[in-house]
């Protein structure tokens, strides 16, 4: 693909993993690209500018977008990607505090974001807003149930606001990536909580799920769904990114829900 003036784009959680492929790429084909983290600018070779952002804070928001506006005057393109986890761990393992932490980064973030850029867009009749969920937004697996809602909640959210904002020229899509090589796993958060009764199973998942992200997709993969989501002139609400996303979709579509259970289960070595 010729690389082209294709606008503005803003892509959180952009100093590693996901959020860093997606902004490559979008700039990569001609995107002006800002990427955002807690911490803003840092070393190393980027084809994209750093701004320092905190998603669960209003006035860091703000902020930042204003900034953004300063200097270019528009926003064509949004990515929503930052997030974190916590677990595995059981649901009653993690504390409300966690809750309340996890959902204001992976869900308030993403409308903190849509209200911000929003108003810039719709006043330019134009605009795309891409999230970044999960395969537990539509799959949840146990010992992460927390991780699981806030998907689920970008899930509700962006399907409603797609049918809200098209007739304003935007469109919102959502990204459905499975295990993706990014540290994700490294970067998990322990429960404040922990209980005796759920040490072996917490113990063996973090393994399962260490390795099957060291075997999963590169975050290039999800780079380059972003990408046909951002560039498609009938953009669709839901994009799977990668083969096993893709056949998980299917599945829980149309096989029988106790075969679909059955499977996640064996899995992650839970017992029925």
């Amino acid at each position: 693909m010729s690389k082209r003036n294709l606008g503005v784009a803003l892509v959180t959680g952009a100093s590693s993993g996901i959020g860093e492929a997606t902004a490559e790429r979008l700039a990569k084909v001609g995107y002006k690209v800002y990427g955002t983290s807690r911490r803003g600018a840092q070393a190393g070779q980027r084809s994209y500018e750093m701004l320092a952002l905190d998603v669960t804070s209003d006035e860091s928001v703000e902020a930042a977008v204003a900034e953004l506006i300063r200097r270019e005057g528009r926003i064509d393109l949004l990515v929503n990607n930052a997030g974190f986890s916590v677990g595995p761990a059981g649901a009653e393992e993690v504390s409300i505090k966690q809750a309340q932490l996890i959902f204001d980064t992976n869900f308030y973030g993403i409308v903190r974001m849509t209200r911000a850029v929003v108003p810039h867009m719709r006043r330019r009749g134009s605009g795309r807003i891409i999230n970044i969920g999960s395969v537990l937004g539509f799959l949840p697996a146990p010992y992460m149930a927390l991780y699981a809602a806030t998907k689920h909640a970008v899930e509700g959210y962006s399907e409603s606001i797609d049918h809200e904002l098209r007739t304003r020229g935007i469109r919102v899509s959502i990204i459905q990536p499975a295990y993706t090589r990014t540290g994700f796993e490294s970067n998990l958060l322990e429960p404040d909580l922990m209980l005796d009764e759920y040490r072996d199973v917490r113990m063996a998942l973090a393994k399962r799920v260490a390795e099957a992200v060291e075997a999963g997709d590169d975050p290039s993969v999800v780079a380059n769904t972003v990408l046909k989501a951002a560039m498609a002139t009938h953009p669709k609400i839901r994009y799977t990114a990668g083969s096993l996303a893709s056949r998980l979709r299917f599945l829980r579509r149309f096989a029988p829900a106790f075969l679909v259970d059955a499977g996640v289960r064996k899995d992650l070595g839970i017992d029925a």
